[in-house]
């Protein structure tokens, strides 16, 4: 279901977009790849908490990057409202 509503939705790829998403109040729905770097996490992870942003997980990267429609594979990502 993950993957039809990241198809379907508005979104941005990357980190520095998802932070910039939260902190202006766009945000309706964070994902991360638990494979990402753990600095990374943590600190997508401060900033969702702080403005009370849901987040979801996926596996992989790669996963991620291919959910989101890029041939690349990617952090985090974040469907906005």
């Amino acid at each position: 279901m993950l993957k039809e509503i990241i198809k379907s939705s508005n979104k941005v790829v990357g980190t520095k977009q998802v932070i910039k998403a939260v902190e202006n109040g766009k945000a309706k729905l964070v994902i991360i790849a638990r494979d990402a770097d753990d600095f990374i996490i943590n600190k997508i992870k401060a900033v969702t908490d702080a403005h009370s942003v849901d987040v979801e997980y996926v596996d992989t990267m790669e996963q991620l990057g291919s959910m989101c429609g890029i041939q690349v594979g990617a952090a985090s990502a974040v469907i906005l409202k």
